[in-house]
């Protein structure tokens, strides 16, 4: 649902304040993040100016920042160095034209009503390929830090690094690391004035500027002043596929992003978020982004919360954070000429550090060895394959251990008993049936079942062969569906073959249809399929 008119003025004093506070946050981890990802710096403020404006007016979580983030630019690093190797003179339309692409699936997620289902990603394979993107974002930064341009992948760092190694440029390596230290040391009340990524900022680039050589550091340059061109958009048939899957890698990673920041929001707010909205909310900002050549984003944790703590509470907090920094390119881009692009590196370095999961990290000796060995899978495909993979890998394995562990229960819930079997887990009403009819088998069923429930309900059911009679009771069987059907059919015409008699009870239409559908008027007789609830008579 979209906001009214009265959510961006019920609170306008402290969204002013929770916008500006986060603005400043956001200020140097978009240069950061553009630089980072080969588009420009331009290229990430205006991402936080679109995305953080437009998500929160459409979106559906009150609170929420939205911007460049970590994740996204490693996807989008990823996709402008590849469409920059394969058409150095189409790049920019192939690159921004599938954040478009990533935006428009965005936005059919939410009006497909699917974003409930987005945040239901297992934990470990969440914190694998978290940890594993702030590795990637540590690793990438190596390089900078050291005095060189920053790399296209993970590989040219491990190639090169001999190279970097022996031809340190100290100063830039100083730098570099009085940026990292002022973001460790910057703590105590100033903190939340003077953000630790703003005050590495100003303070690095104050020092480079009184200490270096302006042309011995890479600078990030005057950045262009002005609204961003629009990008027409440009589609190579040749790589459509590749278009469409990195399009896809954003837009569900976007989603991924930016729902579990609005759930940390929920517990921090006591407020409930609208998913799907938060969704088109994100699509329009990632859409509108590519069409102005800027970089995708998502919900911002951390800028996010900073908007709480300082009083913000509605969306007009997260377009206050857009308008700063729109202000700041259209009037003060000359200013950021002068920042060396290590400090930047300085700060990715931090986002790097801060994204690992380290509450995972440190529980590792206390947690079940399977979580253990999934969160490793998905962090090591994360770093080596890509994302996407990692992901799909990671909930195909753990979608399979849970249906392991459901069909496990639902074998527990099923009564097989001959009166000595089991027999403590019969009522008296069936425990007596069965002294009554001592060559008869029980099988009670209550509950829907999974097809991988099958082979382990057959394996129980070969100790029962001998027996002449099979009683299927089905009145406590709350939903009997295609699987539960199948599994029965199978069952009773295995039994049916080694010569036992069976009759069903308690059948109801639904289930008598699903039945003859497969075939069971061909294996019992009508007489043999009961609707009424009464054992049958075996004499």
């Amino acid at each position: 649902m979209l906001y009214r008119l009265s959510d961006f003025t019920q609170n306008i004093s402290k969204d002013i304040t929770g916008g500006l506070t986060a603005g400043v946050v956001a200020l140097p981890l978009a240069l950061a993040f553009g630089i980072a990802s080969g588009a420009g710096a331009i290229a990430g403020l205006y991402g936080a100016i679109i995305v953080g404006m437009l998500a929160a007016i459409f979106g559906g979580t009150r609170q929420q920042i939205s911007g460049p983030t970590g994740p996204m630019t490693v996807v989008m690093t990823t996709v402008i160095m590849d469409f920059t190797a394969r058409f150095p003179e189409q790049w920019l339309g192939l690159a921004f034209t599938t954040v478009m692409l990533a935006g428009v699936m965005q936005i059919l997620f939410g009006l497909l009503r699917i974003g409930k289902y987005i945040v239901m990603v297992p934990y470990p394979v969440i914190s694998g390929f978290m940890s594993g993107i702030g590795l990637i974002i540590i690793v990438l930064q190596i390089p900078v830090l050291l005095g060189f341009a920053a790399p296209a992948s993970l590989t040219d760092v491990f190639t090169h690094l001999p190279e970097y190694i022996s031809d340190v440029h100290f100063p830039t390596l100083w730098l570099g690391i009085a940026g990292i230290l002022i973001q460790i040391l910057w703590r105590g009340p100033y903190a939340g004035a003077l953000p630790p990524a703003l005050v590495a900022l100003v303070a690095v680039t104050l020092i480079s500027i009184l200490t270096v050589e302006s042309n011995s550091l890479l600078r990030i340059g005057e950045l262009p002043s002005g609204l961003p061109p629009i990008v027409t958009p440009t589609f190579e048939w040749s790589v459509l596929e590749l278009m469409l899957l990195n399009a896809f890698m954003l837009a569900v990673l976007g989603a991924i992003d930016s729902l579990l920041t609005s759930l940390v929001l929920d517990n921090e707010s006591g407020e409930q978020h609208d998913s799907d909205q938060e969704l088109i909310g994100q699509g329009i900002g990632n859409a509108c982004a590519g069409l102005l050549g800027s970089l995708p984003g998502a919900g911002a944790t951390m800028r996010s919360m900073i908007n709480i703590k300082a009083g913000g509470k509605g969306p007009l907090a997260g377009v206050i954070h857009g308008l700063l920094l729109l202000l700041v390119v259209l009037g003060l881009g000359f200013v950021f000429s002068e920042i060396p692009q290590v400090v930047l590196a300085a700060i990715l370095l931090k986002v790097g550090i801060d994204i690992i999961d380290w509450p995972f990290l440190k529980k590792i000796h206390r947690l079940p060895l399977f979580p253990v060995c999934l969160m490793f899978l998905v962090l090591g495909l994360t770093l080596f394959v890509d994302l996407i993979t990692a992901v799909l890998v990671g909930v195909f394995i753990k979608n399979i251990d849970t249906v392991k562990r459901l069909s496990d229960l639902q074998l527990g819930d099923i009564i097989l008993s001959d009166g000595k079997t089991d027999a403590q887990l019969l009522c008296d009403m069936h425990l007596n049936y069965l002294s009554e009819h001592p060559d008869t088998v029980l099988l009670k069923i209550t509950g829907p079942m999974s097809y991988a429930v099958g082979r382990g309900l057959k394996k129980r059911y070969r100790n029962f062969a001998s027996h002449e009679h099979l009683i299927v009771d089905l009145n406590e069987a709350r939903i009997v569906g295609y699987s539960t059907s199948l599994i029965l059919f199978e069952l009773v015409k295995k039994a049916v073959q080694q010569g036992q008699s069976v009759v069903l009870v308690g059948v109801d239409d639904n289930t008598r249809k699903m039945l003859g559908r497969l075939g069971i008027r061909e294996v019992l007789a009508e007489s043999d399929i009961r609707t009424g609830s009464e054992l049958p008579d075996l004499d």
